[in-house]
């Protein structure tokens, strides 16, 4: 008895007949090892894609004069929904000021502020301002991320791999640079190849197999070392994707249980402290 009373103390000093709600609301809400957890995970992540369609249906003319009432008041409800969910959120946390200046709290903000900008009659007047607050709302894509757990050992993968990818990226750069510089030279302002900042983007257009062909080279030499840049550029295709799969093969899996304290994911399974605040898990 004396260890649970401990333990409900330790989360943040709240009485002992507080304490059990907010852990409950936590697992539930930030966690998916549960079942009511992974409905919740479930639920929402349906809320969020029918709002994003409804958000894009509305930027459609036809659809919009039709429908505007019925798309008022979806919008009406998801935003509330989502109100809901931020507060629900800020409350089984520990530390809620922590939760709100993340990067996922900052989207719960965008998620729901531009319908309560917008009815404050804030941008009155100022199209360009309406349609950003209204743009604005496309963010609720963002909340998708905590569904996907892969993202995490991607991530952590991603941030092995930067050195890589960086030293990758300046050779690329290199070669685009020289490429450009004697592609400008070869070609000439007649050919279409005005400026070396020019050539260079005619480079990287060619590098990367997307080939706009709004600038084509006519002399042999020219062609021949355009050749040469669509097969390198083939070739270096599967360097980046090699560099990640290799580090992406030596993350360790990990979990879905979050921290109290930040809302952070990505632990391991026999964690028992956040690696990110250090608070108990």
């Amino acid at each position: 008895m004396d260890r649970k009373r401990e333990t409900t103390n330790q989360w943040e000093g709240r009485a002992p007949d507080t304490a059990p709600w907010r852990a409950r609301l936590h697992e539930i809400i930030f966690e998916a090892d549960t079942r009511a957890g992974k409905a919740f995970d479930v639920g929402l992540l349906i809320a969020i894609a029918v709002s994003i369609v409804t958000v894009m249906l509305e930027s459609v003319p036809e659809i919009r004069r039709n429908h505007l009432a019925s798309l008022l008041l979806a919008e009406w409800f998801f935003t509330l929904l989502f109100t809901v969910e931020y507060v629900v959120r800020l409350l089984c946390v520990r530390r809620p000021l922590r939760y709100a200046f993340s990067f996922f709290g900052i989207v719960d903000i965008l998620a729901v502020a531009p319908m309560y900008l917008a009815a404050l009659g804030m941008g009155s007047g100022y199209g360009l301002i309406v349609r950003s607050l209204r743009l604005l709302r496309v963010f609720r894509i963002f909340k998708l991320g905590p569904f996907v757990q892969e993202s995490l050992a991607l991530r952590r993968a991603l941030w092995a791999s930067r050195a890589k990818i960086v030293v990758f990226l300046a050779t690329v750069s290199t070669i685009v640079v020289i490429i450009g510089a004697l592609m400008y030279a070869i070609e000439g302002p007649e050919h279409g190849f005005t400026s070396i900042p020019r050539s260079i983007y005619w480079a990287i257009v060619t590098m990367t197999t997307v080939g706009y062909g709004t600038i084509v080279p006519s002399t042999a030499l020219g062609q021949s070392l355009s050749a040469l840049m669509m097969v390198l550029g083939y070739s270096l295709i599967v360097v980046p994707t090699g560099l990640v799969t290799a580090d992406l093969l030596r993350v360790d899996s990990v979990t879905t249980e979050a921290c109290p304290d930040c809302a952070r994911q990505g632990h391991d399974h026999d964690a028992e402290f956040c690696k990110y605040c250090g608070a108990s898990l």
